[in-house]
């Protein structure tokens, strides 16, 4: 009930607004809001663009344009403010500082991969930016890597909806359940994974950032 009423929402919004109804909904969704349909707008507006009168070109460039953004925003977000939410709380929920400098190290080692392959993941995609920054992953890397993401994101869906027509939006659903089960089974993992390792990564981690972190007693100042 909820993926219709979102799919309907989506079409409706991007037959009124076409580009920048894909550029809000693509880049909202990139910062921080899972609910919101970028995926299913950028489908959309592709499948039914000669109908709407859009440009193809035009969609990918909207559907691109908002997660480098978003996702920009995002990052920013993480940097300034999700940092220092780590420093302050992150301990009473199991991120110590030895946990913090896991996610430092993580990004350092694995920041672009995590980025540009997470433009592809459902939720992940909206909060890889804020972790990004929260992680201190390097600026100029954050941006090469979520530009490239969104692009290929974009151009990848864009042109597969284009050449599939009207026949894509009865499956529009379904693919979002599919993606989104997916999604949980890669994040599952994941944290399995991360526990599994997580004395390993640990030493790796303050190998890697000796001593106090920014912000934390006997580290730099925020």
């Amino acid at each position: 009930m909820l993926l219709a009423s979102l799919t309907g929402f989506a079409s409706g919004f991007v037959q009124h607004w076409g580009y920048l109804a894909v550029f809000l909904l693509a880049g909202l969704e990139s910062l921080c809001v899972p609910f919101l349909p970028g995926e299913t707008a950028l489908l959309t507006a592709a499948a039914l663009a000669s109908k709407l009168h859009l440009a193809i070109g035009g969609v990918i460039a909207a559907g691109a344009a908002g997660p480098i953004v978003g996702g920009s925003l995002g990052y920013a977000i993480g940097w300034w403010g999700g940092y220092r939410l780590l420093v302050r709380y992150g301990a009473r929920v199991g991120l110590a500082q030895p946990q913090v400098k896991v996610t430092h190290y993580l990004f350092q080692r694995d920041g672009g991969k995590v980025v540009f392959l997470g433009r592809f993941v459902p939720v992940l995609r909206s909060f890889a930016g804020l972790l990004a920054g929260a992680g201190r992953m390097s600026p100029v890397s954050f941006l090469a890597f979520n530009a490239a993401g969104s692009a290929v994101w974009a151009t990848a869906y864009g042109l597969a909806a284009y050449a599939a027509g009207s026949t894509l939006l009865s499956l529009n659903g379904w693919l979002a359940v599919g993606f989104a089960a997916l999604a949980v089974a890669a994040g599952l993992a994941g944290v399995l994974l991360l526990r599994r390792h997580a004395a390993r990564l640990e030493a790796r981690a303050e190998a890697a950032f000796p001593g106090p972190l920014e912000g934390y007693p006997g580290g730099p100042p925020l």
